[in-house]
């Protein structure tokens, strides 16, 4: 493998732990960049593995994690976050000493500890990483080359993590198209929890209010892009929004107080028919929104859910 430029990036094998959404959009885009020799997938499902095979996003699929990660110079784990210390468990022993392992959780605390707890003298190949990317459906068949391409990635590395691992993680991800950032986990999972896991929390609940009424389906029938908008991400993956929430529920919990907060000033306003502070409750709202502006390397496609 050679690491000297993004140019220069040349794996002789990427393990795929978790054929999904994004272990196979990774996949595909290291292959297209031409920065992998060959790619082995595991997944839970056989009928996954089998499919990943058949969609050329694999080339080998293999019956377990440790076989998978067998003399694999870099390893990505794209499983739901509340996966990950199984996943790493099993392939501890088989891991390569100078291997790059990779992760692609929405959380960061939880996937350290985790970590910490399994991978022994192997934890210096970890670099955990969280891409800014995703879409509302998940599974292989939805992967694709380009999803990471103008988007940002953030790594967290541990004090164990080695120094060329932290290098190799940055030009493999500038080398499919993304834009890297350094964060510590605390200060990823707080950031994240104000601007990706309470919006998520909120679309779900929002919807599943208006379904709670007896006239939900006749409400929904008359909704439009503003509804369409606000809801867009509460058809995201269940099974990957609960490990999210639940991992990080110290921040979210923290979120869900300053919105409450946030949303009793309105409802004080309504109450009190005080239309001044309503609409200063609004003009600030406005007035942040307007003045935002989505960084170059967050450069979010509609379908973006992390």
């Amino acid at each position: 493998m050679s690491l000297d430029t993004a140019h220069d990036l040349r794996f002789k094998k990427l393990a795929l732990i978790g054929c999904g959404l994004m272990g196979g959009s990774f996949a595909l885009a290291l292959r297209q960049a031409g920065a992998v020799e060959h790619i082995v997938g595991y997944s839970a499902s056989q009928a996954t593995r089998e499919r990943a095979v058949q969609l050329k996003v694999i080339d080998q699929a293999c019956n377990s994690v440790a076989e998978a990660v067998q003399d694999a110079d870099l390893v990505l784990l794209a499983v739901p976050v509340g996966a990950t210390q199984q996943s790493f468990a099993a392939m501890a022993s088989a891991l390569a000493p100078n291997a790059l392992l990779m992760d692609v959780g929405s959380t960061k605390c939880d996937v350290v500890a985790a970590a910490e707890n399994t991978l022994g003298d192997r934890l210096s190949c970890f670099v955990p990483a969280h891409p800014i990317a995703g879409k509302e459906v998940a599974g292989i068949e939805h992967a694709e080359s380009t999803l990471y391409v103008n988007r940002r990635t953030i790594l967290t590395p541990l004090t164990r993590t080695g120094i060329k691992q932290i290098a190799n993680a940055q030009k493999v991800w500038t080398a499919i198209g993304s834009h890297v950032s350094l964060m510590k986990p605390d200060a990823h999972d707080a950031t994240f929890a104000a601007v990706s896991h309470l919006p998520h929390m909120l679309a779900f609940a929002m919807v599943n209010g208006v379904m709670s009424q007896t006239e939900g389906a006749e409400f929904l029938d008359m909704a439009g892009p503003g509804f369409r908008d606000f809801s867009r991400i509460a058809a995201s993956d269940s099974a990957v929004w609960r490990d999210i929430l639940n991992a990080n529920q110290h921040e979210v919990l923290k979120q869900v107080a300053h919105f409450r907060d946030a949303l009793n000033a309105f409802e004080n306003a309504l109450k009190q028919g005080d239309t001044q502070a309503l609409q200063q409750l609004i003009q600030q709202a406005s007035d942040v929104r307007s003045a935002w502006h989505l960084q170059a390397g967050n450069a979010c496609n509609k379908d973006a859910t992390n």
